[in-house]
């Protein structure tokens, strides 16, 4: 006597079907890159518009003043004679990016947040 067994696989219902094969075309269309975003936002006049806005909150909550200071404060320290702008860059960047974040939180800089 034999047994037959049959394996039954079923769908789980928690998951939803495959999303349909896309080609690199679709992709490309989907996720433009950074190049391509720029290259719209130039063409716009918005690239210009935000870096403007971006200037104006800067300002407004003291990011640039404090900027300042620091390089004035680098260059006292070296001797002004000493200092490149290589040298601030290098020295005020990290500063300045992490003073951005704590002094002008993301609404305070985008509009409408």
């Amino acid at each position: 006597m034999s047994h037959s067994h049959k394996l039954v696989i079923k769908s789980s219902m928690s998951r939803p079907p495959p999303p349909p094969p896309t080609t690199n075309k679709d992709q490309q269309h989907q996720n433009p890159s950074l190049q391509e975003i720029n290259i719209k936002l130039i063409q716009s006049g918005e690239k210009e518009r935000l870096k403007e806005l971006l200037r104006e909150r800067l300002l407004e909550c003291g990011w640039i003043d404090e900027m300042k200071a620091l390089c004035r404060a680098f260059t006292r320290k070296k001797g002004r004679n000493n200092v490149t702008v290589d040298d601030l860059v290098h020295v005020i960047s990290p500063k300045g990016r992490g003073m951005s974040i704590q002094l002008c939180p993301a609404k305070k800089v985008l509009p409408n947040t």
